[in-house]
């Protein structure tokens, strides 16, 4: 058991970590350019072009087949159960851009490229703590896409994007405090950290990605689309109803679930029978797509 002087000595040495890692995120946030370690190349070129009104099909396809990895990626997404219920495969890129449409190859660009991140050796040692992160985006953007689907919402491929965006801001704060071993080591810590810090920190990273706003809205603040009140549903509210029904294991869970009662639910109009229904029919288009969007 440790005595008091050495309790005393560690919680000084936690408040001057703690201390000196706010001085540095906060300061490296506040510069011109931040950026998340080691991000694909590739994303920024396919997101670029999209961004163009007068871009052409085969100008995304060029762009997109010059890295096979991803070419594979939006094969495998195109001819998913999600995107392909029908079962009719494609085996051309060309055929797969054209399935998904340019929204969805973007979101499916950006979830790779973040996948890809973790082969750099700015994440060694990290690995454990990226792929967590990385498992839980993937999660949240398919149950996001798949409720909004089933909603018969025109922002599906939005919800995608901003679940994985959702990431953004965790990855940026993880190789931050990965500096100060003794604020990695508490959980709690580390925990709170990064619930103070990521929404900041993916707000800055996002704000250059000429991003739709609601796109980053969610992104960045979904858990906090809880106010009570009517009117239309937000980008906001499919992510944290998504949240919420992400982690159902038995669909009959449901009917006594206390989040079941959370404004976001009633602005979506799903009701606890709802919300089993979207549960259980989604079972095979969420597997599907976080096949596709894993690593």
């Amino acid at each position: 058991m440790a005595t008091p002087e050495e309790i005393a000595t560690s919680s000084t040495g936690i408040a001057s970590a703690l201390a000196e890692f706010t001085r540095h995120i906060g300061a490296e946030l506040a510069a011109e350019a931040p950026e998340l370690p080691a991000f694909p190349e590739i994303a920024m070129r396919v997101r670029q072009a999209l961004a163009r009104e007068d871009v052409s099909i085969e100008e995304v396809v060029r762009i997109v087949g010059a890295e096979p990895s991803l070419s594979v990626r939006l094969l495998q997404l195109a001819n998913s159960a999600a995107v392909n219920p029908s079962a009719q495969r494609v085996t051309t890129l060309r055929a797969a851009i054209a399935r998904m449409g340019f929204s969805l190859a973007r979101s499916a660009t950006i979830a790779f490229a973040m996948s890809q991140m973790r082969r750099s050796e700015s994440w060694r040692g990290l690995q454990e703590q990226f792929r967590a992160i990385w498992e839980s985006c993937a999660r949240l953007a398919a149950t996001s896409y798949s409720l909004a689907r089933h909603r018969q919402r025109a922002d599906a491929d939005q919800a995608l994007l901003a679940g994985m965006l959702h990431a953004v801001g965790k990855l940026f704060v993880l190789t931050r405090v990965s500096r100060f071993p003794v604020l990695m080591s508490d959980g709690a810590i580390a925990s709170e950290i990064d619930n103070v810090w990521h929404a900041r920190a993916a707000r800055v990273l996002l704000a250059r990605w000429d991003l739709p706003q609601e796109v980053v809205e969610a992104a960045c603040g979904f858990d906090q689309a809880t106010a009570a009140g009517g009117g239309p549903a937000s980008l906001g509210d499919v992510l944290l109803s998504a949240h919420y029904l992400s982690g159902v294991q038995d669909a009959s869970e449901l009917a006594s679930a206390a989040f079941m009662a959370a404004p976001c639910f009633a602005r979506l109009g799903v009701d606890a029978v709802g919300a089993a229904q979207v549960v259980q029919d989604s079972a095979v288009e969420i597997a599907s797509l976080r096949a596709a969007l894993a690593d």
